[in-house]
């Protein structure tokens, strides 16, 4: 199979049949075998029986349903377990991404080599409340993962099949695919000016919640990316820094109550300072102790409620 189209939902039924007829006109012009797979992650609208009309129509359309909303990340973890095109492709139910931009990121996969290949919405139909949000979050992410994409967010991505194969979504961590993909190793990445539509039907599922956070994925992602496997290099690290410093300071009350022949030292309150970081020290290196026990016991992946697979 040439083609994998991952298409995560919420409430698009209105979406639905426009997105499937573009979709199909698309990779029937272009040759292209294909699958989509539809994740309904929880609507309370007809999308599901949207989707079973259409796979009674057309036996390349599959269909995942949630018995409740877990989340985009959840839903595209779900559908890349079940791909099986070379090429996969992430794209949103609400017809802002355009299929005519599939053919072209599908050649800079197979015949370029990039594992990944990410839309840059370049001319945005968003309103400020989005796009500028948005601009901050793609700067600091360009500072912490060092790749240079433009839009990191967009819903409109190309990917080998092993790279999905090969890493973790959970959570809210759909934004920062890349950073997971090349924390996986696939460090060829790319990016491609793509066309941005406006919505025509429904409404964004964006809010003020994901602005907040958006910042805290990042900060858990450069966490996790860099000490999910050692975590005692970091809390280690702190914890002897602390607790360092808190024995040089009980070290030098000590000399000079022996030596020096001050007053007592435990009215003073550098004395109770490097107590304080002794202790402090002390619980960092046991939280590494227990990281490192949790990471070498880690659990497999998430599982997810699923009502019915078509």
């Amino acid at each position: 199979m040439d083609i994998s189209i991952v298409i995560p939902l919420l409430n698009e039924s209105e979406s639905l049949p426009e997105l499937y007829r573009w979709i199909n006109e698309v990779m029937e012009n272009n040759g292209f075998a294909y699958e989509i797979v539809f994740i309904d992650d929880g609507s309370t609208d007809n999308s599901w029986k949207i989707i079973n009309d259409l796979k009674h129509k057309n036996s390349n359309v599959k269909g995942i349903k949630f018995r409740r909303n877990y989340g985009k990340s959840a839903a595209l973890s779900e559908g890349f377990r079940r791909t099986k095109g070379n090429v996969v492709f992430t794209m949103d139910a609400d017809l802002q991404d355009s299929p005519e931009e599939l053919p072209v990121l599908y050649k800079m996969i197979t015949e370029e080599g990039y594992d990944l290949v990410s839309g840059w919405k370049k001319k945005r139909h968003d309103p400020m409340s989005k796009t500028v949000p948005s601009k901050l979050f793609n700067a600091v992410a360009r500072k912490v993962s060092g790749i240079t994409l433009h839009d990191f967010n967009c819903g409109l991505k190309a990917y080998k099949n092993e790279v999905v194969k090969s890493i973790h979504v959970y959570g809210d961590m759909h934004r920062w695919m890349p950073v997971l993909a090349k924390w996986a190793g696939y460090t060829k990445i790319g990016e491609k000016v793509v066309e941005h539509r406006a919505r025509q039907h429904g409404y964004s599922k964006f809010g003020t919640k994901r602005i907040i956070s958006g910042f805290l994925d990042l900060l858990s992602l450069f966490f996790v990316g860099k000490f999910s496997k050692q975590p005692m290099h970091f809390f280690g690290t702190w914890g002897m820094g602390f607790s360092f410093v808190g024995f040089c300071i009980l070290t030098y009350l000590s000399l000079s109550k022996i030596i020096w022949k001050t007053s007592s030292i435990d009215d003073r309150p550098l004395f109770y300072f490097g107590i304080l970081l002794l202790i402090i020290g002390t619980q960092l290196f046991v939280t590494g102790f227990l990281a490192e026990l949790v990471a070498r016991n880690k659990p497999g992946k998430d599982n997810y409620n699923i009502a019915e697979e078509i």
